[in-house]
Order: C-alpha cells, then sequence, then structure tokens
C-alpha cells in the first residue's frame, strides 16, 4: 500500500477547521485535524507546501517512521505549527491502518481500559445566580463534571462568559480587546463556588479555568482559597514557560492543578510531570503530535500518577475528539475529557460514530477514528478570518489571555 496523495480541507461551519485528508492506492482513506485556532492558514501551508509532498509514495502503515521523518527530518522541531501538521498526519495514518485491520481504533492501542470516557460540560453565566443555573442544567443533563465561569463584577469580556449560552472566543475581524483586574477576579471566584456547593452539593465534579491570569503568587492565593469547595481542579493558574512557577503554588495549596493545552511534546510537559508539579496533563492529539505522541506522554504521566485531561473546545474538529475519545478509553490514566458541543452544522460537515450518554462519551466501533467529512458540504462553508481575543490590565498594559 503506498499514500498517492493528500488534500487540505479548510472550511468554517461557524469556525475554522483544517482537515489533512490522506488517500491511498487501494482506496483506503484517512482523515487528520490540523486546526490551529486563530493560525489556521499557517498549518495548512505548511502540511501542502512542505509536507504533503513528502508523504507521496510512502507506506502509509509506517507511522512511527513517518512520524520521525516529518519531526526530526524538518531539523526546525516542535511549535505549534509543526506540530499540527505532524498530529494531521499521524491521526490519518492510524485512522488508515485501523480501517486496514477493520477495528476501532482503540483496539489497536490496546483495547478498552473503562466503558467510557468521563467529560466535562462548559457552564458559564454572566453572574452567580446565571453560572448556578447553568450548572444545574447539565447535571440534569447527566454529566458528572462541569466547568464553571461566571461574568466578574465591574468587568466585561471576561473570560469563558458567552453573549449566549455557548461562549465561542474566536471572532471575525481583528482581535477584540478586554480589560482585567486580578483584584477583582482573586475577590469574586471563591464566592462563585460557595454558590455552587450550596445549591447543588459536593457530589458533582467541578473545574475551573484561570486562563494563565495569575501570577504564582496569586495562583496559590485563589487554590487555598477554593480549598474548601473540593474543586476537580484550577486550569492553567499562571503561564507555563517557566515551570518552575508551579513549585511556588504546589507549596501553598492543595487544589489539584491541570495544564497544557498549548503545549507541543513530551518536553513541554516533562518537568512539570517527573516533578509531579501537576495532577492532569491538558495536551491534546491536535496540537502534541497526534496519536503517537500524546500517548507517549500519557504514559510518562501515568509513572507519576498524573492523568490526562486533554482539551476539548470547539477549536478541534469532530476528527480531533474521536480519536482522543479512542486514546481516552484506551489508556490507564485518564482522567477526563472536555467537552464542548459543536453546532450542527459542524456535526453535519463531521458525520461520526462517537456519542454522549449521562456524562460519558464512547467512540463507536466504525473501523478507524470513526469520523468522516463531507466535502461537498464543507465547500459550502469558506475560509473566514478570526483572530482569538487579547486582554489588558486598566493601565493598557497588555496582559495574559
Amino acid at each position: 500500500m503506498k499514500i498517492t496523495n493528500a488534500r487540505i480541507i479548510v472550511t468554517c461551519p461557524g469556525r475554522n477547521f483544517v482537515t489533512l485528508k490522506i488517500e491511498t492506492d487501494e482506496g483506503v482513506t484517512g482523515l487528520g485535524d490540523a486546526t490551529l485556532n486563530g493560525r489556521e492558514l499557517s498549518v495548512a501551508s505548511y502540511l501542502a507546501d512542505h509536507v504533503v509532498p513528502c508523504l507521496i509514495g510512502r507506506d502509509p502503515q509506517r507511522i512511527e517512521d513517518i512520524w520521525q521523518y516529518l519531526y526530526k527530518g524538518a531539523y526546525w522541531r516542535r511549535g505549534p505549527v509543526t506540530m499540527a501538521a505532524i498530529a494531521a498526519v499521524d491521526t490519518a495514518l492510524w485512522d488508515i491502518k485501523a480501517k486496514i485491520a477493520g477495528l476501532p481504533l482503540y483496539q489497536l492501542l490496546g483495547g478498552q481500559s473503562r466503558d467510557g470516557v468521563m467529560v466535562y460540560a462548559h457552564a458559564n453565566g454572566r453572574d452567580v445566580a446565571e453560572t448556578v443555573d447553568r450548572v444545574g442544567e447539565y447535571i440534569e443533563k447527566g454529566y458528572k463534571a462541569i466547568r464553571a465561569q461566571s461574568g466578574v463584577p465591574g468587568l466585561s469580556g471576561v473570560y469563558g462568559v458567552a453573549k449566549d449560552k455557548f461562549y465561542e472566543p474566536a471572532t471575525k475581524g481583528l482581535p477584540q480587546e478586554s480589560v482585567w483586574s486580578t483584584e477583582a477576579y482573586l475577590d469574586f471566584v471563591p464566592s462563585l463556588f460557595e454558590a455552587l456547593r450550596v445549591k447543588h452539593g459536593m457530589g458533582p465534579h467541578l473545574l475551573h479555568d484561570v486562563h494563565h491570569r495569575l501570577t504564582p503568587i496569586e495562583a496559590a492565593r485563589l487554590g487555598k482559597s477554593l480549598e474548601p469547595y473540593r474543586l476537580f481542579w484550577m486550569e492553567d493558574p499562571t503561564p507555563a514557560e517557566n515551570q518552575d512557577a508551579f513549585r511556588l503554588i504546589r507549596q501553598h495549596t492543595v487544589t489539584p492543578i491541570a495544564v497544557g493545552e498549548v503545549f507541543n511534546s513530551i518536553w513541554d510537559c516533562k518537568d512539570l510531570i517527573q516533578n509531579q508539579l501537576i495532577d492532569y496533563i491538558r495536551a491534546t492529539v491536535v496540537h502534541a503530535g497526534g496519536v503517537s505522541h500524546l500517548r507517549r506522554i500519557a504514559d510518562f504521566a501515568a509513572l507519576y500518577q498524573v492523568r490526562t485531561g486533554c482539551h476539548g473546545a470547539t477549536d478541534l474538529s469532530p476528527v480531533c475528539m474521536g480519536a482522543s475519545l479512542h486514546l481516552g478509553l484506551a489508556i490507564p490514566n485518564l482522567g477526563v475529557q472536555e467537552h464542548m458541543e459543536h453546532n450542527a452544522e459542524t456535526d453535519a460537515v463531521f458525520p461520526h460514530s462517537y456519542t454522549l450518554k449521562d456524562g460519558y462519551m464512547h467512540p463507536g466501533e466504525t473501523p478507524g477514528h470513526g469520523v468522516e467529512i463531507d466535502e461537498e458540504l464543507a465547500a459550502k462553508y469558506p475560509y473566514s478570518p478570526a483572530y482569538l481575543p487579547v486582554a489588558r490590565l486598566a493601565d493598557g498594559t497588555l496582559w495574559n489571555w
């Protein structure tokens, strides 16, 4: 079997997605997600101009060899564009291999380690009362884990809070700017989780995303103040470039820490995991080199009792979600999988076999990763430039969004 062609499909059924479709001389095809939110065309160009020409004529079953060729052979290693491109190829090749075997992908990864993958939903509101109600709605739907975000008094455009029910940060046109106040946020957040526990009890797993906005000592203060409410995790409490910063947070709080949705390789994760400075690693199939590399990260994390909590927002296509669910079903150290519902247009463009029931998802039994693309329908949604927002402090200083 040989690779005969690989095509990049860019579509925007409400938001932009980049999909790689690899074709073979035996008619078996595979799909990979290559979406990089706000920088989609960079990955599309990297694939079309630099990767696809190197794939033609290769044996698609030599997944590891092709991964190493694209990683080591480029000389310029890592980075979000390179690793998203590699991830797309890797995911598509695993899709092909599983289809050849006539098996769902998770069977090639060792079979099921559990009956389903626990997922968490996003509940957000303009104020505490609205967020409390939203959490209640997801509990009624059967979710066991829910991320809670709320508007902060005195601030507009707070991360995680939607204008309507569903949050989508990327917006058409140039980046939107919002004003941030750490003081207002730190004073407010404990009251949100106090209200959630009073209303819904200690049963539901509650999560919260800080989204890189605090200094280490501020994050430590927040974690300490949230301890009575037993969070499942506090996500991205501070930027992770300086990973020693997490040591300071660890010294002051036992609130579990999750980080890594922007990580690109095992080298980004290594120190945090081996020094046991985090509890959950959030790297993704699409941004961390595909199924092959994320499996390496998960296996390494398991040595230190760190569990996975893979990013799963709507900036990842159903192709990535399908692959992530297969991996999450198979690995021994799954923690939870993020789940944001795609809109109806996206679900129609990417028909899939994964399902959701009572807070658990299953990738299905379709050979491969179980996600396809309707190319005719995809063509009806042309690329539309969109950017993620930026944040500034009250004095105009650019801050971490």
